[in-house]
Parts: structure tokens; C-alpha cells; sequence
């Protein structure tokens, strides 16, 4: 794996650089080794899929997930050039990415909110990008086969955060099972996979760039929308302070509104199901998240087991009662 040490010669050898420079480790959650290098020629960054993450539950994925990565980066750069780094080398030997690194000004949205600086429009704009993708990707035949594959998102995905939760609890099978039948079978367009506020930077208008390609498939785009939005429903149960989670649920409408504006694709009726899903395997599943304590994580886990068994729940109930 790559380090401090060994990344210089690495880029030298890719031809990507020439001289000496200096070498960050930014974070790379729990599935990547990533390091920042720059110079006065260049600023780029270098991304390592390891091969088993950094998880407290064993968790072993495929590393050819950066190859996959690296294809989804250029077909999402090409349809939105604003909101996505630019790929500068893909090395499949290494399973290595090399990209154009974002402006110093930039900042992690999911920090941002966590820290109380939760700005609406930037659901709004999540949902433009988000459909056009969906949109583009769903009338190329070319895109289609090149990601057809999807065993990265049955190890990345469906294992630990659907199928986690479904042995945990039984009387939730029924349901679950077939929203997993629903993500693993209908094959509509080119999936992101991990539609998270971890993977998207914020630029300083509040214009969103999305990182993080690797579990890209072609699959269900209802998938893309209850990832995110189950991600913002925790950070509503975690918020201090009642302006903030409202600012949340205004964001999470203005997202999906702004989706359903710009889709030219049918937004599933199961959406508010797979959203309570994806939020309730943040506690219960393999991956769950770091920042709710024990009672945010025992509200939750009512909330959503509450919202799987109800068949007539919406996102704006769903999203509404955790802001309570």
C-alpha cells in the first residue's frame, strides 16, 4: 500500500510528476488509503482501495471497486463537469486513482452540518445533479454495459447494511426482502452506490462536488435517493437545536423536489422504506455511523422500524417525526 514514503516515486513512475513535493494524508474513511501531493506544478490527489476497510466488523471488499471508481468518475465528469474531479490516471495493477484535487475552500458537508452550518440550497442542488445523471445514464446502452457487474454492491451495500439488519431482525424480513429484490433487479441506470455527505464537498457559493464512485453499478436510482436522505434523517435526530433539525427537513425536501423536478425517471413508492432501512443499518448494520449517542441511536431505531412495518409512511413523515 501506498504511504508518505513511497507515494513520490509511485507518481514519478505514472509519469505524473517530476521533482520533489509535498505529501498530506487526507482522510479516507474506512475503504481507501488517500494522500494529497502538490508542488508549484502540481495538486493532485492519489486514492488506494484497500483490501479489507477499517471497520470494527470484519469487512472485506473487492479492490478492483477503484478501477469501477475510476470509469463512474469520468462518465459523471462528462455529464457534470462542475461537480466532479477530474481523473488524471488510473493504475489497475495498484488499484490506484489519481485526480485533480478541489480548491483548499472547500469543505466536507457532512462536517459542515454536524457543526451546525446547514444551508437548504445545496439539497436543491444534489437533486439537479443527481437526476441528470440518473437521466444520462439511463438511455446509454455504452454506460449500461460497462457497469452491469454489481458484486462490489452486494459486498459494499446490500450485505452490510440490508441484509445485516434483516438477520438481526426477523419480524422485518418480509419487507426487507423485497426492497432487496428491488435493488438487486431492476436494472434502470448507472447507481452512485454512496450518495453520502461524507463524499461531497461543499464549495464556498454552496455548490456541491461528489466524491467516492467506487460502488457504482447499474441498478435501482432509488437507491441513490434513500441513501442520502437516510443520511440526513440521523443528522435530524442528532441536531442539538430544533432550527437546525428544521433546516435539515428543508433540506431533505428541497433534494428530493428538486430530483423529481429534473428526473426524467419514476421515483419508487418504496423510497420512504429503503430510507428507514439505510438509516435503521447505521445503528444495526456492520458500518454504523459515529456521531449518535445511545439515545439518538435508541430514537432511531424506533423511528424506522416503526416506519418499515407502516405501509402508508412517507419521506415528510419520516423526515417530520424525527424532527420532533
Amino acid at each position: 500500500m501506498l504511504d508518505q514514503g513511497s507515494v513520490l516515486s509511485y507518481l514519478v513512475q505514472r509519469g505524473l510528476l517530476t521533482g520533489n513535493a509535498t505529501v498530506e494524508i487526507l482522510t479516507g474513511g474506512v475503504s481507501c488509503v488517500v494522500l494529497a501531493v502538490y508542488n508549484g506544478d502540481v495538486d493532485l490527489v492519489v486514492k488506494q482501495a484497500l483490501p479489507e476497510l477499517k471497520t470494527k466488523a470484519k469487512w472485506v471488499a473487492d479492490q478492483r471497486r477503484a478501477i469501477v471508481e475510476a470509469d463512474a468518475m469520468q462518465v459523471y465528469h462528462s455529464i457534470t463537469p462542475d461537480s466532479v474531479p477530474k481523473l488524471l490516471d488510473c493504475d489497475p495493477t495498484e488499484f490506484t486513482l489519481t485526480m485533480t484535487r478541489l480548491p483548499r475552500s472547500c469543505t466536507n458537508w457532512k462536517i459542515d452540518i454536524l457543526e451546525g452550518r446547514i444551508y437548504p440550497e445545496m439539497g436543491a442542488s444534489l437533486g439537479k445533479v443527481l437526476a441528470a445523471w440518473h437521466n444520462a445514464a439511463a438511455v446509454s446502452d455504452e454506460i449500461k454495459e460497462k457497469f452491469m457487474e454489481d458484486s462490489l454492491f452486494e459486498q459494499l451495500r446490500v450485505a452490510p447494511f440490508y441484509r445485516a439488519v434483516m438477520d438481526k431482525n426477523p419480524v422485518l424480513q418480509p419487507v426487507i426482502s423485497v426492497l432487496i429484490d428491488e435493488i438487486t433487479t431492476l436494472k434502470i441506470t448507472l447507481v452512485h452506490g454512496d450518495f453520502s455527505p461524507k463524499n461531497i464537498m461543499a464549495s464556498t457559493d454552496h455548490s456541491p462536488i461528489v466524491l467516492d464512485f467506487e460502488v457504482a453499478h447499474i441498478g435501482n436510482p432509488v437507491f441513490d435517493l434513500a441513501f442520502l436522505l437516510a443520511h440526513l434523517l440521523c443528522k435530524i435526530i442528532h441536531a442539538p437545536q430544533a432550527d437546525q433539525k428544521q433546516l435539515l427537513v428543508e433540506t431533505a425536501k428541497q433534494f428530493l423536489a428538486s430530483y423529481q423536478k429534473t428526473t426524467r425517471l419514476s421515483v419508487a413508492t418504496s423510497l420512504p422504506h429503503h430510507v428507514a432501512l439505510i438509516a435503521l443499518a447505521r445503528v444495526e448494520g456492520v458500518s454504523p455511523v459515529n456521531y449518535l449517542d445511545e439515545s439518538d441511536q435508541l430514537r432511531l431505531v424506533a423511528l424506522t422500524k416503526s416506519a418499515l412495518l407502516d405501509s402508508g409512511m412517507t419521506v415528510t413523515g419520516l423526515l417530520e417525526s424525527a424532527a420532533k
